[in-house]
């Protein structure tokens, strides 16, 4: 069998495992999304104890590897109590790759908002809003357009970072491509899985950098 039939033949799995790591990239990309708003609220708060939870939880989650994470949520937690057993491999990836994107977005919507002119503030609580509705209807709109270009670029971290499951056997691209390689014995597989990887980041590239011409701070 040439090497053009046994890349043929392996597309259809890399595919399978493409769906999987998109999946988990998306779903963890937008769960991070909606918990590092209220991280980065809770760090700019002048409530301590808020403050400082939110900072700690920050720091411990940018500070620390997120292999080492996802194996402690995986393979940790259910040394502790059997309750906190996920025996779901995507459910178990989700939430490390969910509170590291978090703790990773938090820091990037706190640079977003803390760039916005303070006189927005000014101005918004002259007007007798709130210090929430300052926040919601003045601050994080205008800071949408500054977060595109490094969420961009968190989630191509995150999406190449996914080949991270394969260590808790989660089928993903990384997982296929090493079962095929070690079924086979042929590293040929690791062709189109690269080549799978750069098309999946090119497209993604391609969607944020639409997004941020079309919001883009000078037009």
């Amino acid at each position: 069998m040439s090497a053009l039939q046994k890349i043929i033949i392996w597309i259809p799995p890399l595919l399978d495992g493409a769906r999987i790591t998109i999946s988990l990239t998306l779903l963890a990309v937008s769960a991070g999304l909606v918990g590092s708003l209220f991280l980065a609220l809770g760090k700019m708060s002048k409530k301590t104890a808020l403050n400082k939870f939110c900072s700690a939880y920050i720091f411990f989650f940018r500070g620390t590897p997120l292999l080492m994470q996802l194996y402690f949520i995986y393979y940790g937690l259910p040394e502790i109590t059997p309750l906190l057993t996920i025996n779901n491999r995507f459910i178990a990836a989700f939430i490390a790759f969910g509170l590291n994107s978090a703790a990773y977005c938090a820091e990037i919507i706190r640079a977003a908002i803390q760039s916005i002119d303070k006189g927005q503030f000014e101005a918004s609580r002259a007007l007798g809003m709130s210090y929430a509705q300052t926040m919601r209807l003045v601050i994080i709109p205008q800071s949408i357009r500054r977060l595109i270009p490094p969420v961009g670029n968190e989630f191509i971290m995150v999406l190449k970072d996914a080949s991270l499951v394969s260590i808790i056997a989660l089928s993903d691209i990384t997982k296929i491509t090493r079962s095929i390689s070690s079924s086979t014995a042929s590293a040929l597989v690791y062709i189109p899985a690269m080549i799978l990887y750069l098309i999946i980041t090119a497209v993604f590239s391609f969607i944020f950098h639409k997004l941020e011409k079309r919001y883009s701070l000078y037009e």
